[in-house]
Formats: C-alpha cells, structure tokens, sequence
C-alpha cells in the first residue's frame, strides 16, 4: 500500500516516485569514477613545490578550507606520475601510529590455534594474521615510489604528528610480534595492495620514500619540529577559468564565462568567505541540468530556496 503522502496526487511526490525507478548518479559521485574527473587543479608554484618535495623526500602538507580539493590533488599526483593507485590513511582522534604501519589479527590467530589441535593442516603462523597498512604498506614498496594521502591530520592525537616525523627520519619501522620471534628467517607479510613483502627481524625498511600527502583543514596548528620537515601547500580557491574547467571535466557542460549560476556561485563564494565548497557549485549545475533549478530564479538565493540551501556556507 502507498504511503499517504503519495495518495494526495501532489506533483511533486509523483515525480520523487518516478525519480527513484531510475536515479542518475553525479559522476563524481559515482563509485566507478573516471580516471579524467578532476576536483581540484594545481597552480605552478604548486606544482613547483610538490616537485621540490619529491627531490628531498619530504612530506607535504596541504592545508586549505574544507571542499578546496586536498585530496583531489593527491589523487592527480598518482595520475600525473602513472603510479599505483592512491595508499589512503583517513586520520580520527583514536588513530594511531600503529593504525597506519600494520595490524595484527591476535584474536582470530588465537582462535585459529584452538582449532589447530584438531586440525594440522590449520595455518597459525604469525605471519598469516599481520598486515601492513597505508604507512607500512608504502615503506615496504620494493619497486617505485607509492603516493600516500594521510587525511585530515588535524583531527590526530597531539602525539601523532611527531611519531609520524620520528618514522620518516629514521626510514624504517619494527613489528613487535616478529622482532621478539627466535632467528632470522625471513617473513612474507600481505600489503595493502595485496602483495607480498619479506621483512627479516621484523624490520621494514624504506627502500623508496613515498611521496607524502598530509592534509589539514586548518583546525589546529602543528609543532614547529613537524612544520620544518615539511614542504607547505595553502590551496587556492579556483578561478572562474579553473572552475568552467572543473565543471566540463565532471559534468561534460561547457560552461560560458558569464553564466549565471556560475556568476552567482563566485558572488556567495566571496561574501561567505569562501567558505563554500566547489562541489557545491557542481551539485548545483547537475541540479540545473537535470531541471530542478530555474535558470529565472538566479538572481538571488532568496528567490530559490533549494538553492540557497545548496550554497549554504560550510562554517558561519
């Protein structure tokens, strides 16, 4: 039986009925994203610094309003240097150092070991239950450079950033639960990225250093120690020019210089402080496009409240 908003014969819940038989997803919102959709585009002096970093072997960090594209920009570093696909360490107030370098399965091994005794042909070595993780799986990269994005550094615990320096300037971590093990047989371990690594003495030494990502929306400030061992990116807010670009790449709209939407987009994102997101600007093309939004309702958000709600500030 239809709920009894929908027997009311209302338009509007007629259209949602028939929206829902066949959503179309926002391409960059969709999970099977293209390779050519862009969120953010570096500026010279950007690129010049993310160069410079590569050369010294030194992290990056980039800080910047939330929604200006810090991991966009990650995410085309991989695709500008066509390496493997972007090592993510997402960065909460509970992380820590441990959470990026390796985890180890203890109760599932402990488990596996009770059924072992009637069993033999069980698994329980302890290398089966460990795992690199985003840091851990980048040091241990035997080949070429991985791009590792450490996001949303900020939110860490006060001591993370500095056990982080302490990793990067020694080039290797150690594995408690292999260094304790007698002899030195090698070990192969499962990264990440699924392969396989061998570490003796449960020592994982960088061969490459990884080209480092961190990013911040500015919540806190970092250590003087933290801040001189890193090159610094503040990110621009895109330009009208970056911005038409921005729009075509993820939405295929070729956008006039002096369309109204993205007039008006540049006119809130300035009297907000820009503290409006240009994501915010694509989920009101798409809107636009598929007829949700009125082009004669531009003049102003108080003449279109779906639209004022869309480019609603993120900080007030």
């Amino acid at each position: 039986m239809k709920n009894s908003l929908l027997q009311n014969g209302e338009k509007s819940y007629d259209n949602i009925t028939k929206l829902l038989e066949d959503i179309p997803t926002p391409p960059w919102r969709s999970y099977q994203k293209s390779n050519e959709i862009i969120t953010y585009i570096p500026n010279s002096n950007e690129l010049e610094i993310i160069k410079a970093a590569i050369y010294l072997r030194r992290p990056v960090l980039v800080t910047g309003k939330p929604g200006l594209g810090k991991t966009a920009l990650a995410k085309a570093i991989v695709k500008a240097l066509e390496l493997d696909d972007l090592l993510h360490w997402q960065i909460t107030t509970e992380t820590t150092l441990q959470d990026g370098l390796y985890s180890y399965d203890a109760l599932g091994r402990l488990q596996e070991i009770q059924l072992a005794e009637k069993d033999d042909e069980i698994d329980t070595k302890i290398e089966s239950y460990l795992k690199l993780q985003a840091l851990g799986t980048a040091f241990a990269s035997e080949d070429k450079p991985k791009v590792l994005l450490i996001d949303e550094l900020d939110k860490s615990d006060v001591d993370l950033p500095n056990n982080l320096l302490h990793i990067f300037e020694e080039g290797y971590f150690e594995i408690p639960e292999l260094k304790r093990l007698k002899g030195s047989e090698e070990k192969e371990i499962e990264t990440l990225d699924n392969k396989q690594v061998k570490i003796e003495n449960g020592k994982v030494e960088c061969t490459y250093f990884p080209i480092v990502i961190m990013t911040s929306n500015g919540e806190r400030d970092f250590p003087a120690a933290f801040k001189r061992r890193c090159l610094q990116i503040e990110l621009h807010s895109p330009d009208k020019e970056e911005l038409i670009e921005i729009v075509k790449s993820n939405l295929g709209i070729d956008l006039d210089s002096d369309d109204n939407l993205l007039e008006l987009f540049i006119k809130e994102r300035e009297s907000a402080n820009e503290n409006i997101a240009t994501d915010q600007l694509l989920n009101a093309i798409y809107l636009r496009a598929k007829g949700l939004i009125s082009e004669k309702e531009l003049d102003t958000l108080k003449s279109n409240p779906l639209l004022k709600t869309i480019f609603k500030p993120l900080v007030d």
